[in-house]
């Protein structure tokens, strides 16, 4: 039943809707901020984003739990390139002026429309998260997430260089363009994709519930720690929220679109390296011990890579942050592929998604207006460069490094509690007797 070659044969998929989705979600942000100029926009469009995400995984893990999980694929690779060709449509009907006047109606349609479809693109990965239970040996789930985990940062590096030189030198109308012939592959590319998959099954609770909260829940209690591992994922995002709203701002003071481009596809390599390093080693006797270990790591890297406004040191860091993030993923995975019953591992990852998710927006949501209109103009003051100064350094981006530095100690301060609690104890027993 398992069978490596087929499991490579979805990962290779996998590459391609990562990469069509990511190359228009990352013009559409690089394009937003430069025609406009504003945090709050770029913002506010992460943050929705990763909001719809939270909102609908629970209803994407129950219909994984109720489908084959080819169907589910096709589906969510159809749907996307329908929404994308969509918001082709958009672009080329409005004025420019329209499209670009984010407080008015066309611009939150045009973005929304894609919006929506890179949203959907994510039920496709909460199927992945199933196949490896599939497809994979057990005691092999954590190498095989490491390889997703490369997988996703080959994705990243390269949509980074495409979406800023598409931009920058092609314009967003032909990057629209390629994007959706790019995803028109991806669909096509999935009908030849082979998922053996006998029969669907099925939790005798499920029946013909759109939304299970009640099921996901319980699979989730019946667990002991499983809850607290899900809590505390949401709390890495937090970060995630930081940095999901300020990164490009950030990048994009230091660089210009064509270069940040290509800095985030050299950073990003740091997801390949990462996965790669899982896919060889695994993680450890205990995963959940890995994964508090490297969020440490996590909070002191994003303290320190804006405490000057130098490009290097932003690279670096960066690189590094993107080294820890395929093994942080892959924990959660690998935890409840080893645990949660494969008829209930649907509704569990969507559920897990949906809370998780739901840290970045709230955090975007807050931290780029108050970072617009509040801290940025009070770190570029006089009074601000003689109180923190010393700290920060001067500059334009002064005040974006300041969140970034108090978001950090926040969450290492979490970090180091938790591997206090009886939760975390809790966990690591179970996953060892499993």
């Amino acid at each position: 039943w398992y069978d490596m070659r087929r499991f490579y044969n979805v990962l290779l998929n996998t590459l391609i809707a990562n990469v069509t989705t990511s190359y228009l979600w990352f013009a559409l942000t690089f394009w937003v901020y430069l025609e406009t100029q504003s945090v709050l926009a770029t913002g506010i469009i992460g943050g929705a984003y990763m909001l719809l995400v939270a909102i609908f995984s629970i209803v994407f893990g129950t219909v994984v739990d109720h489908h084959k999980k080819k169907n589910v694929m096709v589906f969510s690779s159809i749907f996307t390139l329908l929404f994308f060709a969509l918001g082709g449509l958009v672009y080329y009907w409005f004025d420019k002026s329209q499209l670009l006047d984010w407080t008015g109606p066309v611009f939150w349609l045009f973005t929304g429309v894609i919006l929506v479809g890179a949203v959907v693109e994510n039920m496709r990965n909460i199927a992945l998260s199933t196949t490896v239970t599939l497809l994979v040996p057990k005691d092999d789930h954590d190498k095989a997430n490491g390889m997703v985990g490369s997988v996703q940062g080959v994705a990243f590096m390269v949509t980074s260089v495409f979406s800023g030189f598409s931009v920058g030198m092609l314009g967003m109308g032909w990057t629209m363009l390629i994007a959706i012939i790019l995803t028109a592959i991806a669909a096509v590319h999935i009908l030849f994709v082979n998922i053996p998959e006998e029969k669907i099954y099925h939790d005798p609770e499920l029946k013909n519930k759109k939304i299970d909260l009640k099921g996901s829940v319980a699979a989730i209690r019946a667990v002991p720690g499983l809850a607290w591992l899900i809590v505390f994922t949401t709390f890495n995002n937090l970060v995630g929220g930081v940095f999901m709203a300020l990164m490009d701002p950030y990048g994009l003071t230091l660089f210009s679109v064509e270069m940040w481009g290509v800095v985030l596809g050299i950073t990003s390599t740091g997801f390949i390296v990462g996965g790669m390093v899982i896919a060889k080693k695994g993680l450890g006797k205990n995963p959940l011990k890995t994964m508090l270990l490297i969020n440490i790591a996590t909070a002191v890297l994003g303290g320190l890579f804006t405490i000057r406004e130098f490009w290097l040191l932003y690279v670096v860091g960066i690189f590094l942050y993107m080294c820890l993030m395929p093994a942080a993923e892959a924990v959660e995975q690998t935890i409840i592929q080893r645990v949660v019953p494969l008829k209930r591992q649907g509704r569990v990852f969507g559920l897990a998604q949906a809370v998780e998710s739901a840290a970045a927006p709230i955090t975007a949501f807050i931290v780029a207006p108050f970072a617009q209109f509040a801290i940025i103009p009070y770190m570029n003051s006089d009074a601000g460069a003689q109180v923190l100064g010393w700290l920060l350094g001067e500059g334009q981006a002064r005040g974006i490094a300041l969140v970034f530095l108090a978001a950090s100690m926040i969450m290492l301060a979490v970090v180091l509690l938790a591997f206090k609690t009886r939760a975390y104890r809790q966990l690591s027993e179970y996953y060892q007797k499993a």
